[in-house]
This record gives structure tokens, sequence and C-alpha cells, in this order.
């Protein structure tokens, strides 16, 4: 394989619980041209029952959570001098689909060389719908606008692996949020990200409510994103801004009550190291379009 070419180590997740998906998923990464991807399964809280030839796997003991399963995916791939320059981190029933798109996504790196992160446009294979939540910005209706961002979709997400590395890596929220935390920690560091929306990957429209503990862990990982990253006198107001939000959502879900002991969990520590992020950092991102409180 031509050794100029671009390398990319992929970090796939898997419980068992996704064979045809995954398979499709595996496929469609290692149909990718004009590059030099690795990847690597990691079965979290098993093992893997089954491996793609040229991919290598781990399996852990116990379900570590979605973000420590990325951090050893992507450990397992690095410490060496062929570790991948880019880091993709894909769910394991996306599908990247047409054979250069990975090439795509990269391009932009080079079109925006401050970007430290790119997303590709999620799109839904059936009904070619992008959710809202999968668009990184406060006005999500024009799924089709590329810009700069300031926050992440994590399932689908290629980050420099310099950068990744250097500001720490997925933090220890088990799932969801964890994307703003890092996606924060790059932009302190003088980094941007860049949504590229002509670039589309395909992932069904699942609701992410359908895992057990969504309600409980959203709001307890919000307190967690705050406490860790803001300012002292952005910090009630982050959580201010979310209560009223999430209150007026989550008003006839039946799960509110759930919701506000998330939040009471969060609040009352198992954050880990707090580190807020300089009103440099605050000022930029409002003028990207989100300040840190939305």
């Amino acid at each position: 394989m031509d050794p100029d070419l671009p390398t990319v180590d992929a970090v796939v997740l898997t419980m068992n619980d996704r064979g045809p998906e995954m398979r499709a998923a595996l496929a469609s990464l290692q149909g990718q041209v004009g590059v030099r991807l690795r990847t690597v399964l990691v079965g979290n809280g098993c093992t893997p029952d089954w491996v793609p030839d040229g991919a290598v796997s781990v399996a852990l003991e116990t379900n570590l959570g979605i973000p420590q399963g990325r951090n050893v995916g992507a450990q397992a791939l690095g410490g060496s001098p062929d570790a991948g320059e880019y880091l993709l981190f894909f769910d394991n029933d996306a599908v990247l689909p047409g054979p250069d798109t990975l090439v795509r996504l990269l391009a932009e790196f080079a079109a925006h060389p401050q970007a430290a992160y790119v997303q590709p446009r999620i799109v839904d294979p059936d009904s070619g719908v992008t959710l809202g939540r999968w668009v990184p910005r406060l006005r999500s209706s024009d799924a089709a606008r590329a810009g700069t961002v300031t926050v992440m979709a994590e399932g689908i997400v290629l980050i420099r692996r310099s950068e990744f590395e250097r500001a720490g890596e997925w933090p220890d929220f088990f799932m969801f949020h964890e994307g703003v935390d890092l996606a924060w920690r790059l932009w302190s560091r003088g980094r941007t990200g860049w949504y590229a929306a002509g670039v589309q990957v395909h992932h069904p429209a699942t609701d992410p409510a359908r895992h057990a503990p969504y309600y409980r862990l959203v709001a307890r990982n919000r307190a967690w994103v705050a406490l860790r990253r803001l300012p002292a006198p952005l910090v009630p107001v982050y959580l201010a801004v979310w209560t009223v939000l999430s209150t007026w959502r989550l008003r006839h879900s039946g799960q509110l009550m759930v919701w506000f002991r998330g939040m009471a969990e969060g609040l009352r520590g198992g954050y880990g190291k707090r580190d807020p992020m300089s009103w440099r950092t605050v000022v930029r991102l409002t003028l990207a379009g989100r300040p840190p409180i939305v």
C-alpha cells in the first residue's frame, strides 16, 4: 500500500447484538480507497463473536461505557510508528455509502487546517432525514449547511489523533454528552470543529431514549460537563438553561423526576478533575455561534 496515503485508525464498539448491521458497517470501512486504514473492534463487556480479516480486536470483561471503550480502541492502535494520523470513531450500525467517503472527509482537514475534528452529515438511509441532534449547531433545520461547529455527534466523527491525545481522550461519562466535553477541550487548545455537510454517512434514526439509563445519564452528564469545563459564573447559568429546556421537553414524558434525580447525582460529584475553559475560549465559542450555556 502506498506509504504516502493518509492513515486512519477506525474504532468500532460491539456488544455482539448487531450482527448484520456490524458486518455492513465494517464492510463499508474495509471498502474505502485512497487511505491506509486499520480497524479495531472493541468488545465492550464481551469477546467479539466475529472479527473481519485484517482487523484487530480487544475484549473487555465488563462494559466500560461507550467513551472508555473508544479510548481502549484508540490506545490499542496507538503508541507505534504506524499509528494512524487520524482516528475515526464509528458506530457499529453506520455505513460509509461510497468507497471515497473517508478521502472526502480527510480533504476537509486540508481545507480547514484549524479543525481538530470533522463530522460528516449523518443521514437515515431509509428516509433520507438528518435528525436535529445529529447537526452539531444550534440552528439545525438546514442540515445541508456546512460550517464551523463547537460540539459533535460522537458516534461518527474523524479526529486528528495528536489533538485527541493532547486533549485527554474521551471523558468517563459511560454515554451521552462526552462529545461536548471533548469538543470544548479541543477548542480550549485553540482548535475548532468542522461540519462537512457535503459528505454523508448512513445511520438509522434510532431513539437514544431506548437506553434504559438515558434520562438519568443525560442529566447527570450535563452537570458533569458544566462542573468540569465552565468558568464558575457560567455553571449555574448553563444548568438553569438546561433545566428549563428539559422541563419543557419532558413535561409529558413521565421521566421528569428521573431527569432531576440524574441532575442531583451529577451535582453531588463524581465528575473528576475540574479544568474550566478560559474566558477567551468562551468568547471564541460564542463568536462561532454557540455560547457555552446552551
